[in-house]
């Protein structure tokens, strides 16, 4: 059947938006409406007289709620073949009267596990069953029956009243919708039941915890839904087309983010924000992060704002020039004042808010006005992974692991020479280690107090890395600290270090030679640190 009239459908939804606008029509047009619970009280404040599923049934709702739609009478009204005469005759039977559209969204069970404070049986009483079968049922029998998942498809249903019904091919991409929604959320339960299953724990911090060790294995399988929230003019380059996607429903990390000002963001801008605000949130001082093309070319804390932005930009001028910066405070008119340099050019500014006379500085500045990008991003859940993993697409498939978002614990640093430690560095090697383990492997990060003042990325060997840090950190390298990404498997970097003036490294160690690094650290007197912990990043 090509066109079906609507003349009675079942209403039950958790999302009760747009249901005003729907009853309204419904009621206009004589359709008849049954529900069930919370939708049929609803239904019924909006002036609609609704049909009980209970009343239909004969059956009461039991288990508090668990069993409400799951009956014969209900599923055989929707999953009714019309163009067959034993369909009609069976209904005739039983007295069961047909269903010609189901209006059904489910439980929003991924935004409720997504809280910290939603424990394990609140999850799995937020499992929805009635509802998936439903939509299911009813997807089934789209040639007689239409399905509707969300309020976002009201409006086309409703101008489908108007015209007398909805279309095959209208039924048809119901469908197509309501199976990839129940498919989603099936999976979204399966991924959640597989974590919680592998700790045996009801407690939904724990499970997240455990999850991020490698404790849990990774899924044999897993199944992504992503939908574009954002059209890009380009990719890396412009002969590159390119749009930013995130899983259906996400609200976290960039797809959480909000532009206040400037032009459209690029996939660049994007890849430079994510790792300048990730940086940032690991800090709890003031701390203001630069970053050109993934890299931190500048990072500081202090114990002001604009300070901690002086300093990471004073780091590496030249490299901050169309830099992306993420800071970890409100972004204030002192900040603000701070980046009106003559000559100076950011292309992003991110911040957890903006106050409003740091927005009309920077946004009123001749030489910036709509180039410049104001986005608020709040540092909560930057490092929350889809699925709980980081994925990177290769030739024919994908790498996934777990984050790298551990912090390193100082009670488990390892004082390896002679030389001690002086309190006053304690604070600046800690810096300088979460600062490297940001940077692209193979990484070293030269930092004097709680500054980045020379970074040596991406080079392909270990005293090559050194050696472009110190260089950049040039004089003011003397009495800094120096950290590794990875360990040190010759005793150069250390010569290195020590003829540069640095005053203490700190490195994760692992070295078949880590005896001759020790060894050549005592004899030039630096003190040397162990975290053994690797962060290599690619």
């Amino acid at each position: 059947m090509d066109h079906v009239p609507v003349r009675r459908v079942l209403i039950s939804t958790f999302d009760k938006t747009g249901l005003d606008r729907l009853a309204v029509r419904l009621k206009a047009l004589g359709v008849r409406v049954a529900s069930t619970g919370g939708t049929r009280t609803v239904l019924e404040s909006m002036g609609l007289v609704v049909e009980d599923v209970s009343t239909i049934t004969g059956f009461p709702e039991i288990l508090d709620g668990r069993v409400k739609t799951l009956h014969p009478k209900i599923f055989a009204g929707i999953l009714a073949r019309l163009d067959r005469q034993e369909d009609h005759d069976v209904l005739r039977t039983h007295g069961v009267e047909t269903f010609d559209a189901v209006i059904v969204n489910l439980y929003p069970f991924k935004n409720a596990v997504a809280s910290p404070e939603c424990s394990a049986e609140e999850a799995i009483e937020l499992i929805d069953i009635g509802g998936p079968s439903l939509v299911r049922a009813a997807a089934k029998n789209h040639a007689f029956t239409a399905v509707l998942t969300s309020p976002h498809q009201y409006d086309t249903f409703l101008e489908a009243l108007e015209r007398g019904g909805t279309t095959l091919l209208e039924r048809r991409l119901m469908a197509a919708a309501a199976f990839e929604c129940t498919a989603e959320y099936d999976r979204t339960i399966a991924n959640w039941m597989a974590c919680y299953a592998g700790v045996g724990t009801s407690n939904r911090t724990q499970v997240q915890e455990a999850v991020g060790s490698q404790e849990i294995g990774l899924p044999e399988k897993f199944t992504l839904e992503l939908e574009r929230r954002l059209p890009l003019r380009y990719g890396e380059n412009p002969h590159q087309s390119a749009a930013f996607y995130a899983p259906v429903g996400t609200a976290y990390g960039i797809a959480g983010a909000r532009q206040i000002s400037g032009k459209e963001l690029s996939y660049n801008n994007i890849a430079d924000l994510d790792a300048a605000t990730r940086l940032a949130s690991l800090f709890k001082d003031p701390s203001a992060i630069v970053v050109k093309h993934t890299n931190p070319c500048g990072a500081a804390s202090a114990e002001l704002l604009r300070d901690a932005l002086a300093d990471a930009m004073a780091a590496d001028p030249l490299s901050a020039f169309g830099s992306v910066v993420a800071v970890n405070r409100t972004f204030d008119r002192d900040s603000a004042e701070m980046l009106l340099e003559p000559g100076l050019f950011i292309e992003v500014i991110a911040a957890p808010a903006f106050e409003p006379a740091a927005i009309e500085l920077l946004t009123t500045r001749p030489a910036w006005k709509a180039n410049v990008r104001l986005v608020e991003l709040s540092g909560e859940n930057l490092w929350k992974a889809t699925e709980g993993l980081e994925l990177q697409a290769v030739a024919g498939g994908l790498l996934a692991q777990r984050p790298d978002d551990r912090f390193d614990e100082m009670n488990e640093w390892r004082l390896v020479t002679e030389t001690q430690v002086p309190d006053a560095l304690v604070r600046s090697l800690e810096f300088a280690f979460t600062i490297v383990r940001r940077l692209t492997s193979n990484a070293i990060a030269v930092c004097r107090g709680t500054s980045l003042i020379g970074a040596g990325v991406g080079q392909t060997s270990r005293v090559d890395a050194v050696r472009h840090a110190l260089e950049k950190a040039r004089s003011k390298s003397h009495g800094a600290v120096l950290a590794s990404d990875a360990f040190f498997p010759f005793p150069d970097s250390i010569e290195l270090a020590a003829k540069a003036g640095i005053a203490a490294i700190i490195q994760p160690g692992g070295s078949k030679r880590d005896s001759e690094v020790i060894a050549t650290a005592n004899a030039v007197g630096i003190p040397m640190i162990f975290t053994s912990r690797r962060h290599f990043r690619h």
